[in-house]
Parts: structure tokens; sequence; C-alpha cells
């Protein structure tokens, strides 16, 4: 890709930070034991993804053969992104908002599901996956959303009151210090 990228490329390939800065901000404020499992699920669905990688140890586009080996299927932004998007979307549906959240925050499905084809389609373009690898993520991430949501509808195991009752900033900690090891 030698010519320059558009912006919207540029911002889309900034995503994981994006995210995940969104994701935190949300996390501290609310300081809710549902959005803590959703981000618990969210980084679990992310570690999955990347034991899959290298079990399957497909490679990415021919461009990128001159970095570092990593691995294309299944696509972690596309598994990850759409984890996001099918999880808020039951959530909007099926769950009453959060009252720290505005009340207009039911309509993120409406930014979260463009977005998140966005994220795929920037992710072919950019020449870092092939599209059975953003489909593969993609499908990943429905089934990990769909699975998580209904752990934490169903209440399984007593989920939501192990959650409600745990320091929530000492689950987080946890979580990123358990999880952000690659």
């Amino acid at each position: 890709m030698g010519a320059a990228l558009p912006l919207w490329l540029k911002f889309l390939d900034k995503t994981s930070k994006v995210v995940t800065v969104l994701t935190a901000a949300a996390l501290i404020h609310t300081r809710s034991a549902g959005v803590a499992f959703f981000v618990t699920g969210a980084l679990l669905c992310s570690k999955l993804t990347k034991v899959i990688k290298k079990a399957i140890r497909q490679e990415r586009p021919s461009q990128f053969s001159g970095r570092k080996v990593s691995y294309g299927m299944p696509s972690s932004h596309a598994s990850t992104c759409t984890f996001f998007a099918v999880y808020i979307t039951f959530a909007c549906l099926e769950l009453p908002i959060h009252s720290a959240f505005p009340r207009f925050a039911m309509f993120a499905p409406v930014v979260v599901l463009p977005w998140t084809c966005m994220i795929a389609i920037s992710r072919v373009r950019l020449g870092h996956h092939t599209w059975p690898q953003i489909a593969a993520g993609a499908l990943l991430g429905v089934c990990c959303a769909s699975l998580w949501f209904k752990l934490w509808v169903d209440d399984v195991g007593g989920i939501m009151t192990i959650l409600s009752s745990a320091n929530v900033e000492f689950t987080v900690v946890s979580l990123i210090s358990l999880f952000w090891v690659n």
C-alpha cells in the first residue's frame, strides 16, 4: 500500500486502542458487575482467538511477509469487535440500561454494528487479513458473545451474585494482569 491511507482507514487501524479506552472508561464510570463480566468475555474471546491462530498457523496476506511472523486466521479484530457488537446489541435489547449511562445508550447498536463492519472492511483494505480470516473471526465473535450473554442472563453458577458482591476494581485489575499478557 504505497499510497497515503485515507483518514478513515488510519483511524480504524487504531481501533484496538480506541475500543480499549472506551471500554475502560465505561467500566470505571459504571463500576458495574455486568460491565466487568462483559469485559471478561471480550478478553476471553480475544485470548481464544489467539490460541486458535497459533493452532491453525495460517499466514496473513503476502504484503506482510517482511514483518515478524504473525498469523491471520481467525482475525482477532473481527472476533473481538464482533463480540462487542453482538453482546452490546443483546444487552440493549434484553437488559435495562445502567443508571450511569444516558437513556440514549439503548441506541448503541446503531453505532456499534456499522463500526464493526467498517473495522472488518478496513482489516482487508489495510492488507492485514483476507475475507475468510475476517469471516472466521466474526463467526467466533458471534458464538462467544452469544454464549457469554446467555451465561449472564441465565445467571449460570450464580455469576451475577458473585460479581455483584465482589470488589469491581480488584476484579478489573486481576483480569487485566491475567489477560494482558500475550
